[in-house]
């Protein structure tokens, strides 16, 4: 009977999909003289024998290949993972792994951050499958515990109430359980409430955080496994921060995109959504992409979404707009914690969102707006945006923009002015996602699935086709953009038809663009429902909608 609940549990049909086609790519993926598949980072190593071993096991299972030589594979893998840790009491990093393992992975110096997720993971693992491991293994699985638990890495105040903290917290209670630390768990359980508290209270500092808002869901689902049955008050605390998540990735969800501003966003999740394993298993409405960047451990562990949670994100028929605030932390300046607004607008074809104010993040690595298309399984980006390049920005990879931007967001448009300085970077750089477009002067018109853009630059630009999407080239900053988006069943309704047709009515829309001085910097455009919205940057920004100053009074937490 609970083999034929498990077969028809969706999300389990999902994990199980996963778990074979990772394991099948895997076994066929050959290994490197260390006898590993990975030298970037070496949890991936992990993450890829542990799929493989779960299916070598599972007899149920149809796979390609030998159980047998995929078993041994896998353990001799895991086994050479597990040897380079950390084991010298005392040392810098004791209980810890290497990151990055190029070239001799033996030799590899521990850094910080791999234990931070892996070692729970890791502890979930051994719970699930430890009987089925060699004696060998489970002997080396077990010390690795103990060098993680004698580590105290977890043993951090929270500050920042970030990813790096969430795992932390996680940890304490996974191995204050293993190792029957009542002190520990307690810590955790403290830990876990404030967390909990401040984020119920000011928003989530790191939003729409990729990859690492993947990060608090693991460690906390996991957290959540390993929490004592009888301690009733603690599942229920870690239930409620599933909740939470859960219905805060809800809020920004479209067919396994992620809507709006980025905090921080990596080449896999910029200027596409890529990173959709865990989406894919809560959700299940797009085709699962074959590349899958990030494996991590969707295919193990789980947490379903509150029901209206889910309801939220599977059911666009109705426009929504999201307007969030959310307060930042910036630990050096602790009197001066601003506030971001942050805002989305989502329908069945296509979503956008961004941020109002431009932040420094790690690495400066915030997306500020974009255009979410549905995944639709076809190669290529989804997402849509522009920016100025800043620090760390590099030719071919479309992030890292500068702090000169003033936006203005209102349902399908997105206006933003660029009051660069003379002496400044002034390009303008823009990522298209594959389609139909037509060319016009200082104006793009697209259909992308079922969707239409309307893209005005304020000066000429010139179009280079990358990997997965049209970059978007111009100079001469100031200047600005605007972007608008109609479905193809909206536009009908207005009586476009076609491609040509949409192009011939929005180019008679064009926004007057005034860009003599900085300081007097301005766009203005009537929108295809007859909108009037106006935007001024250098000095202070002013935007209005219909002549109305944008007030920030319907944001909330």
């Amino acid at each position: 009977m609970e083999e034929l609940h498990k077969a028809q549990n969706p999300y389990k049909k999902r994990q199980t999909e996963l778990i074979h086609k990772i394991a099948e790519a895997a076994y066929h993926n050959p290994l490197l003289e260390s006898s590993l598949w990975f030298h970037n980072d070496v949890r991936n190593n992990f993450y890829y024998a542990s799929y493989l071993f779960a299916a070598a096991v599972d007899i149920q299972a149809e796979v390609s290949f030998d159980r047998k030589v995929a078993k041994n594979k896998a353990e001799a893998v895991l086994l050479e993972v597990l040897m380079l840790q950390n084991r010298q009491p005392g040392a810098e990093l004791y209980g810890h792994w290497p990151l990055g393992l190029h070239p001799v992975p033996r030799e590899a110096p521990p850094h910080e951050l791999p234990v931070e997720i892996m070692g729970g993971l890791m502890a979930y693992f051994f719970r699930e499958y430890g009987e089925r491991l060699s004696t060998d293994l489970q002997i080396e699985f077990q010390t690795a515990f103990i060098h993680i638990y004698n580590s105290d890495f977890f043993r951090k105040p929270v500050i920042t109430y970030g990813h790096h903290e969430a795992k932390y917290t996680a940890a304490k209670i996974i191995f204050g359980t293993l190792f029957n630390d009542v002190e520990l768990v307690e810590d955790g359980r403290r830990s876990l409430e404030e967390t909990l508290t401040y984020i119920r209270a000011k928003g989530m500092p790191e939003y729409g955080c990729l990859p690492w808002f993947w990060h608090w869901v693991q460690a906390f689902t996991c957290a959540l496994e390993f929490a004592y049955p009888e301690d009733s008050d603690l599942h229920t605390r870690l239930k409620e921060m599933l909740d939470h998540l859960w219905s805060e990735r809800a809020q920004f969800y479209l067919q396994g995109s992620w809507v709006g501003a980025h905090s921080r966003g990596w080449p896999h999740d910029v200027p596409g959504d890529a990173n959709v394993l865990h989406d894919y298993v809560q959700f299940g409405d797009f085709q699962l992409p074959e590349i899958m960047p990030r494996t991590e451990y969707a295919g193990f562990l789980f947490y379903e979404a509150p029901a209206n949670a889910r309801k939220v994100a599977l059911n666009r028929n109705i426009p929504v707009e999201v307007a969030k605030v959310t307060q930042k932390v910036i630990p050096t300046v602790p009197e001066s914690q601003p506030l971001l607004h942050s805002y989305a607008y989502i329908t069945e074809e296509y979503a956008v969102g961004g941020m109002w104010e431009r932040v420094e993040e790690f690495d400066n690595e915030q997306l500020r707006w974009t255009y979410s298309l549905p995944l639709s399984g076809l190669d290529g980006t989804n997402q849509l945006y522009f920016f100025n390049p800043g620090q760390g920005y590099n030719e071919g990879d479309p992030r890292h923009q500068s702090r000169y931007g003033e936006v203005l967001f209102h349902q399908s448009v997105v206006m933003e002015l660029y009051p660069v300085p003379l002496g400044e970077p002034n390009q303008l750089i823009g990522v298209l996602p594959k389609g139909a477009w037509l060319q016009k002067q200082r104006a793009l018109f697209g259909k992308v699935s079922n969707c239409y853009f309307a893209v005005y630059l304020s000066h000429p630009y010139e179009l280079i086709e990358r990997g997965g999407f049209i970059e978007v080239s111009t100079e001469g900053l100031p200047g600005g953009i605007v972007v608008e988006a109609v479905s193809v069943k909206d536009a009908a309704e207005l009586g476009i038809v076609g491609l040509e047709d949409f192009g011939t009515k929005m180019i008679a829309l064009q926004p007057e663009f005034n860009i003599g001085e900085t300081n007097s910097l301005q766009a203005d455009y009537t929108s295809l429902r007859g909108e009037r919205l106006q935007l001024q940057a250098g000095g202070k920004r002013t935007a209005t909608i219909n002549g109305n100053p944008i007030s920030f009074d319907k944001y909330s937490v």
